[in-house]
């Protein structure tokens, strides 16, 4: 039977994050994400918590495995992480990404598939 450890490792890899990733989303640190992971540390109400909002997963699917492991549509980690850089540019910068966003935009209505 799945632990607790071990469902947390599945929502981070249903993800496709990596520990440090995952860890920086629940504030925590990448290296006592691992040692939970490991089942070297216990998981503590707090982190439970956070996993459950930051990425609507079930807490009930969390705790004891019943139920479906997201409780809403999973979020989407690569838009996201798309904001988080446009965040991170000067505004020069934004406006080429909005531009090449665009014209990525044209290229796939125009695309025949």
């Amino acid at each position: 039977m799945k632990e607790i450890r071990d469902r947390i490792k599945e929502v981070r890899t249903a993800l496709n994050l990596s520990q440090t990733d995952f860890a920086k989303k629940i504030f925590i640190s990448q290296t006592l994400l691992g040692d939970i992971e490991l089942g070297n540390r216990n998981v503590n109400d707090r982190t439970i918590q956070l996993i459950a909002s930051q990425f609507a997963v079930n807490k009930e699917w969390l705790l004891t495995g019943a139920g479906a492991m997201f409780g809403a549509p999973p979020p989407d980690m690569q838009l996201e992480n798309l904001i988080d850089i446009f965040k991170r540019l000067d505004k020069p910068l934004r406006v080429c990404l909005l531009e090449q966003s665009k014209c990525l935009l044209k290229a796939q209505k125009e695309s025949p598939n």
